[in-house]
């Protein structure tokens, strides 16, 4: 094939820390990058030129909506590599009704999330947080019992066997836990190839010790741990959400950590971030992090270089790696 033109979209300031200098070497051995300046927004002079031009769109977080108007600018597009997770937010119907190839670097992303709930997983069992919080504050609160703490055999539900939830498998798998997933699409063949019980959810919730949600936040997941679900939870068990907040009905949680019947720590919360005066923000048996689980820092570039491989696979005339379908967005983070 011949070497693609190639543009760049992200939100300002963004560039130097998502792309190390070797990146964009690479794409400019591939093709032609047009403009090592990333646009910001596709409404202006420059950006009309550019789009113009573009076979090979990379994107990043604010790289703006590809719509209909953007599209009949970009004719000539063929491939949007977005270095980050969802694109729901950047593709519309018009990017599929010309036939662009579109790929995520979600399941780069999935890597530090699935490390975070893991990490995180580890220490709620050997009951760290509550232990750390009773140190602070003798007389909190808190669903601790010392004599029934510790990893060996603990029970941990995860919930959604995505990319996070499947890494998140393969990094707990060398411990003696005993690990189940709750997902409508897994099959008992899969749960089976990955080492894990498959179960419906509410058993789920009736059996695990440790709870862990990696599903997308899609009409039919919101609130689906509700006040029925939480009340299956026995005394002690730990959520933990670095999925997404809405998953969760707050009002519900609250009660229940109000009450010191269950313990819980959140990457992403319903509102996000939480208003200042949140009870969530001080119970003793909440841990609130402001969403750091995805990417961060270095981190970055673990998605940058799965956006250029793809790039660099364009343009050999290979396949994508990670595709993403039309059909895939109602089930996509």
């Amino acid at each position: 094939m011949s070497r693609p033109t190639i543009a760049l979209a992200m939100m300002d300031g963004l560039l130097s820390h998502a792309f190390e200098p070797e990146h964009l070497e690479r794409l400019d051995q591939v093709g032609e990058l047009l403009d090592p300046l990333p646009m910001s927004r596709f409404d202006d002079d420059r950006a009309t030129a550019l789009l113009g031009q573009t076979e090979v769109l990379v994107g990043h977080w604010g790289c703006p909506t590809l719509t209909d108007e953007v599209m009949e600018k970009a004719q000539g597009l063929r491939l949007f590599a977005y270095a980050a997770g969802t694109v729901k937010w950047q593709v519309t119907d018009a990017v599929w009704h010309r036939g662009v190839t579109v790929t995520s670097a979600a399941v780069a992303n999935a890597v530090p999330v699935a490390e975070y709930a893991a990490g995180a997983i580890l220490l709620a069992g050997k009951g760290v947080f509550l232990f750390a919080a009773k140190e602070r504050q003798p007389d909190a609160r808190v669903p601790l019992d010392p004599f029934r703490v510790g990893n060996f055999r603990c029970r941990v539900g995860l919930v959604g066997a995505s990319f996070v939830g499947r890494k998140v498998v393969e990094l707990l798998r060398p411990t003696d836990l005993d690990l189940a997933v709750a997902d409508p699409y897994l099959s008992e063949e899969d749960a089976a190839a990955l080492g894990v019980r498959r179960m419906e959810l509410d058993q789920l919730c009736g059996w695990c010790d440790i709870l862990s949600l990696h599903a997308p936040d899609i009409p039919s997941t919101r609130h689906m741990f509700g006040a029925v679900q939480l009340a299956a939870l026995h005394d002690g068990v730990t959520i933990i959400n670095t999925a997404r907040g809405a998953l969760i009905d707050h009002e519900a949680m609250r009660s229940e950590l109000r009450e010191g019947r269950l313990a819980a720590v959140l990457d992403v919360t319903d509102p996000e971030p939480l208003p200042a005066d949140d009870e969530l923000r001080t119970l003793p048996n909440v841990l609130v992090t402001p969403h750091v689980a995805g990417a961060v820092n270095g981190e970055l570039w673990r998605l940058a270089d799965l956006a250029v491989v793809e790039v660099e696979r364009f343009a050999a005339g290979l396949p994508p790696l990670y595709p993403v379908h039309e059909a895939d967005l109602e089930r996509l983070a």
